[in-house]
């Protein structure tokens, strides 16, 4: 679920979110993010931690591959789409939802595997993406696995962006994360450019950045 919108910023993240998912009955495809599958695919299953779930196409993955979700959103009907959608796959009783504005609260324990797919938010304030991902690092479990996803840059068919944003290196990432040193490593880090489709079903290009870090046993 790709979080890159284009609308006017209102007044909150929870009153922007809320009216996002509102304006369709569903706005994502239910297919999880193609990152998180090719980089958690042939991992171990066990207890994961979806940051920004939306309406659970990540989540249903990962349940159907074994894992116990621990699954995050700021939008109350994204969480109560996501929980229809879990139980029509057959995994709900694997999948637990939580409403979190990540900037004020975090879900509570460890987790093996923290997925932040494509965390982009145009109501951010400054410093609040790195200071979630900050949490999420500290969330992982000892063996564990850090996994982000970010845009490198907006698509190929935006010439005249709607609003300034800078979209973070995977370096810029590392800095913020200020992890400590000897305590992780970094598994993959890399810049990946992809063919996709636009709005109107035309062909586009867009790059995109993915961290993979492990945390020491």
């Amino acid at each position: 679920m790709d979080h890159d919108v284009t609308d006017p910023a209102p007044a909150s993240g929870e009153q922007f979110w809320d009216e996002f998912y509102a304006a369709e009955e569903r706005i994502w495809s239910g297919n999880a993010n193609p990152l998180l599958v090719q980089e958690a695919e042939a991992l171990p299953p066990g207890t994961a931690l979806d940051l920004g779930c939306g309406e659970g196409g990540d989540a249903i993955w990962l349940a159907r591959n074994g894992w116990r979700v621990t699954a995050v959103d700021i939008a109350a009907n994204a969480l109560r789409r996501g929980a229809d959608h879990a139980r029509d796959a057959g995994v709900g009783d694997a999948v637990h939802w939580e409403r979190h504005d990540l900037s004020r609260s975090f879900p509570d324990g460890e987790f093996d595997l923290v997925s932040a797919q494509f965390l982009h938010s145009p109501v951010a304030q400054a410093g609040e993406r790195e200071t979630i991902l900050h949490r999420a690092a500290a969330a992982v479990a000892a063996g564990g696995i850090l996994l982000v996803a970010g845009h490198a840059g907006w698509p190929s068919w935006v010439s005249e962006p709607p609003h300034d944003v800078h979209f973070p290196t995977t370096g810029e990432v590392l800095a913020a994360l200020d992890l400590e040193p000897g305590r992780w490593r970094v598994e993959r880090e890399e810049l990946i450019e992809r063919d996709v489709t636009d709005p109107e079903g035309r062909p586009g290009r867009r790059a995109d950045n993915i961290l993979r870090l492990r945390r020491a046993a």
